[in-house]
C-alpha cells in the first residue's frame, strides 16, 4: 500500500461526485487514481491542474491559454484576484512540488501527500465555483417566455404582434450564425481541437538549400522529428513511407493529404544549411481546413550534436503539448537522449540511413544498399559505441543474405549479434529489438518473437513493421492477426499499404468471410492498379470454397493478361489437379517448374512437390512421381527439424503434407502419426476444411474412423475461430 493512499481515497470520493459533469477532469482523475509510480502521481496530478487552469484562463482572464505555463497564469489570476489567494497557494505548491513527476529527479515520496491534498483543495474549491457560475445564469424558463409577466402580476405587458414576430425572426438568425460559426469552425475553435483524434503525418522537409547535397541533412531532422513524435503513445503518427509520396513541391493541398493518411493533423517543414549552421521553419496545420496551429523558426550553428538535438526534440515536444498529448517522463528522456557525441558519426549515420531509404524503395538499387553499409562502417569509426549504426548495418545485412544463408544454421545470426552489441550501448532502442523480433520470427520461435516486439513497442507505440510482423506471428489466431494488421494499416498509409490490404484479405478470406476479403482486395486494386494480383487472390478465395471450375477460369483471365506471372502456373496446376484434369494439371505444372528453374528458385516450389508427384502418377509416370515424392519429404523433414523457419506458425502443414505422402504410398501408420501431431494445431482455417475434405493423397484411408474424426476436429476448430472472429467483428468493425 503506498503511503498516500489516504489522500487517493479522498480522491476517488471526489472523482465519484463529478462523473459526466466535468470530463476533461474526469479523465485526468482516472489516470491519477490507478497510477502506481510516484513520478506518474505527480504527472497526472498537474494533468488535473492543468485542466482547472485552462478553463479558468478562458472563463476569467477572457482567453485561450494556449502553450502559456501555469505559473504566468496563476500569478495573472492572483494578481486580478480572480481566485482566493488560499486557493492561489495551493496552486503555486502543486504546480512546484509536480514538476518532479514531468522532469524526474531525486525527491521524497512524502512530497507527493502534499500534492494530493493540495489538489483536493483546489478541486472542492473548483466545484463550488462551478456551481456559483451555474447559479447565476439565468433560469431556462426566464429566457425562454418572454411575452408573460409573473402570475401574480396585475398588469400585462403587451408587445405587439409584428413587434414580436420580428424579435423571434431576429433570435432565431443570431442563433443560425452561432450554429454556423461552430459548423465552420470561425469561433469554438480550442474544443475542436480537443475533440480532434490526436493523429499525424509528418510531411517530407524541403531542402531550401542551394547545395542539394544537404538534402540527407534536412531528411534526417525530419526523421528525427517523426520518430520523437512516434515514441509519444497519446499519438498516432503514421509512418515515413506513408508521406514519401508527398516529396514534391506540388503535392496535394493539406486537407486532401490528410484525408488520403486518415489523420487530423499535419506537420510541415522546410530548411537550408550553410556551412556549420542551419535554419529551419516548421508548422503544424489542422489537417482538414488547412489551419494554422503552430509555427517556429529556428537558426543555430552546430557546435556540438546537442545544437541538433534540441532542437528536434524541441519541435516534437511543442507540437505534442499543442495537440495537448501527455508526454511521460520515459517518453521525455527518450526524446531528449543524444545517441552518440560524435558530430561526424552522426552525420555520417544519416547519409547511411538515406542510402537505405533508397534501396527500401527500390530493391533493385543495390548501389545504394553498399553506400549505406560503407556509411555506418564510417560512422563506427569515428564511436563505436553509436547503436544506431549497428541497427544500421543490421539491416543492411539481412537484406544482402536472407536468401543465401535461408538453409544455413547460422541463418542471419550476423543480425543477432549487431542488434545486441547495439544494445550494449543503448538498451532502449526500438529498431533494434524490431530487428531481434523478425529474426527470432524468421527462426520459428514465435515467444521469442513476441518479447522483442514488445520491447520495440514500449519505445516506439507507432511502429507499423512491428504490429504487421505480430499479425505474422501466429496466422491462424484470427483476432490476434486482425488486431495488429487493422493497427498496422492505419500507421502505414504508403506503398506497403495495398499489400497489408491484401493480407487483410487473406485473414478474411481464412477465417470464413469471403465479402469482406473482396473489399479489401478491391480497396487494394484501387490503391495499386494491379489487375494481375487481384485475379490472383480472387483464385484464392474461390479455392478456399472448392469452387475449382471458378478458380481456373480466373487463373485463364490473370495468365491471359501476364503470362509471366509465375504464380497462374502454379494455380492452374493445382486446380485442374482437384478438377481431376490431370493433363492439364501436367502441363501448367511442367511450365511453372521449367519457369522457376530458368529463374533459379525452384526451391521456392519445394512445399508444392507432393501435389506434382500425384499429377505425374495420375499420368502414369510413375518414376518421375517418386522423385517429386522423395524431394518433397525431404523438404517436409528440413522444415521440421528448421523448427518451421520462415512459416510463422504454418510449421503443423509439414505434417499434414508428410502424412498425405505416407498415405499415398500405403504407410498408414507413418500417415496417422503425422497427422495426429497435425491435428495438435488448436485452429484451422477454413482453406483446410476444403482441402483435407477434397484431398485426393488421403483416398486410401478418407473412410476410416480416425481420418473422418481428423476432418471434423478440423470443421469444429474452424467454427470455433469464425465464431471469435465474427464477435470481434462486431465489437470492433460493426456493419
Amino acid at each position: 500500500m503506498t503511503i498516500w493512499s489516504a489522500e487517493i481515497k479522498e480522491l476517488e470520493t471526489l472523482h465519484t461526485s463529478i462523473k459526466g459533469r466535468f470530463p476533461e477532469l474526469e479523465k485526468e482523475l482516472v489516470r491519477l487514481i490507478k497510477a502506481d509510480d510516484e513520478n506518474m502521481v505527480l504527472l497526472y496530478s498537474r494533468r488535473c491542474l492543468e485542466v482547472i487552469i485552462t478553463i479558468l484562463c478562458e472563463s476569467e482572464l477572457k482567453r485561450p491559454r494556449k502553450t502559456e505555463p501555469l505559473k504566468g497564469i496563476i500569478d495573472k489570476l492572483s494578481h486580478e484576484e480572480k481566485v482566493p489567494s488560499y486557493i492561489i497557494a495551493s496552486m503555486q505548491n502543486l504546480n512546484t512540488l509536480s514538476t518532479f513527476g514531468a522532469h524526474p529527479k531525486e525527491f521524497d515520496p512524502e512530497q507527493v501527500k502534499p500534492v494530493l491534498n493540495n489538489l483536493t483543495t483546489i478541486i472542492k474549491w473548483y466545484l463550488k465555483y462551478k456551481e456559483a457560475q451555474a447559479i447565476s445564469k439565468p433560469k431556462e424558463e426566464e429566457v425562454k417566455d418572454v411575452t408573460k409577466s409573473p402570475d401574480d402580476s396585475k398588469e400585462t405587458i403587451r408587445i405587439p404582434k409584428k413587434r414580436l414576430i420580428l424579435m423571434l425572426s431576429g433570435l432565431l438568425l443570431v442563433c443560425v450564425v452561432v450554429v454556423v460559426l461552430f459548423v465552420f469552425d470561425i469561433i469554438g475553435g480550442d474544443k475542436r481541437i480537443k475533440e480532434l483524434e490526436k493523429s499525424i503525418a509528418v510531411l517530407p522537409f524541403f531542402n531550401d538549400s542551394e547545395d542539394q547535397e544537404n538534402t540527407y541533412f534536412i531528411n534526417g531532422i525530419m526523421d528525427e522529428v517523426l520518430i520523437n513524435l512516434q515514441t509519444i503513445k497519446d499519438l498516432r503518427v503514421v509512418s515515413r513511407s506513408s508521406v514519401e509520396q508527398y516529396r514534391d513541391p506540388n503535392r496535394p493541398t493539406s486537407p486532401e493529404i490528410a484525408n488520403k493518411l486518415n489523420v487530423s493533423y499535419i506537420v510541415e517543414g522546410s530548411g537550408q544549411k550553410y556551412g556549420n549552421t542551419f535554419v529551419l521553419r516548421v508548422q503544424l496545420l489542422e489537417g482538414g481546413k488547412d489551419r494554422h496551429l503552430w509555427g517556429e523558426s529556428y537558426e543555430q550553428k552546430i557546435d556540438n550534436i546537442d545544437d541538433i538535438i534540441r532542437i528536434q526534440s524541441q519541435i516534437a515536444q511543442s507540437i505534442a503539448n499543442e495537440l495537448k498529448a501527455i508526454i511521460t517522463p520515459e517518453e521525455k528522456q527518450l526524446i531528449e537522449k543524444t545517441p552518440t557525441t560524435s558530430l561526424t558519426a552522426y552525420d555520417f549515420y544519416h547519409r547511411g540511413r538515406e542510402e537505405y531509404w533508397k534501396y527500401w524503395s527500390n530493391n533493385d538499387n543495390r548501389e545504394a544498399l553498399e553506400k549505406a553499409e560503407d556509411l555506418y562502417h564510417i560512422a563506427l569509426e569515428y564511436d563505436f559505441t553509436f547503436a544506431l549504426a549497428y541497427t544500421g548495418l543490421a539491416r543492411v545485412y539481412w537484406s544482402k543474405h536472407y536468401w543465401e544463408e535461408y538453409f544455413s544454421v547460422t541463418f542471419l545470426d550476423s543480425v543477432l549479434i549487431l542488434c545486441d552489441i547495439a544494445l550494449s550501448f543503448n538498451d532502449k532502442l526500438a529498431e533494434a529489438y524490431t530487428i531481434k523480433g523478425n529474426y527470432y520470427q524468421e527462426q520459428g520461435a514465435e515467444q521469442k518473437a513476441l518479447e522483442e516486439f514488445d520491447k520495440a513497442l514500449k519505445i516506439n507505440p507507432n511502429s507499423w513493421e512491428v504490429y504487421y510482423r505480430k499479425g505474422l506471428l501466429y496466422p491462424y489466431d484470427h483476432v490476434w492477426v486482425l488486431e495488429n494488421y487493422h493497427k498496422a494499416v492505419l500507421l502505414n498509409r504508403g506503398a506497403e499499404l495495398p499489400t497489408m490490404l491484401k493480407d487483410l484479405a487473406a485473414c478474411y478470406r481464412n477465417a470464413g468471410f469471403p465479402e469482406r476479403a473482396k473489399n479489401y482486395l478491391l480497396e487494394a486494386f484501387k490503391l495499386d492498379g494491379d489487375s494481375v494480383n487481384y485475379y490472383f487472390n480472387l483464385v484464392g478465395i474461390e479455392g478456399n470454397y472448392g469452387n475449382y471450375k471458378n478458380a481456373i477460369e480466373l487463373s485463364l483471365k490473370g495468365y491471359a493478361i501476364d503470362s509471366n506471372y509465375v504464380n497462374f502456373l502454379r494455380n492452374l496446376g493445382y486446380y485442374y489437379m482437384f478438377f481431376g484434369q490431370y493433363e492439364e494439371s501436367l502441363k501448367y505444372f511442367n511450365k511453372y517448374t521449367d519457369r522457376l528453374i530458368s529463374l533459379g528458385t525452384l526451391s521456392s516450389a519445394y512445399n508444392l512437390m507432393h501435389r506434382i508427384g500425384y499429377v505425374y502418377w495420375q499420368n502414369n509416370y510413375k518414376e518421375e512421381a517418386e522423385k517429386y515424392f522423395d524431394i518433397s519429404a525431404e523438404y517436409c523433414n528440413k522444415m521440421i527439424e528448421l523448427g518451421g523457419r520462415g512459416w510463422w506458425g504454418y510449421h503443423f502443414y509439414n505434417y499434414y503434407d508428410l502424412a498425405g505422402i505416407y498415405a499415398f504410398r500405403g504407410e498408414k501408420d507413418k500417415a496417422y502419426e503425422n497427422l495426429r501431431i497435425f491435428n495438435q494445431n488448436e485452429t484451422e482455417p477454413f482453406w483446410m476444411v476444403t482441402l483435407i475434405k477434397d484431398d485426393p493423397l488421403f483416398n486410401s484411408i478418407r473412410d476410416e474412423s480416425e481420418f473422418q474424426q481428423i476432418v471434423r476436429d478440423v470443421e469444429v476448430k474452424y467454427q470455433a475461430e469464425h465464431e471469435r472472429v465474427r464477435k470481434w467483428l462486431e465489437e470492433n468493425l460493426p456493419g
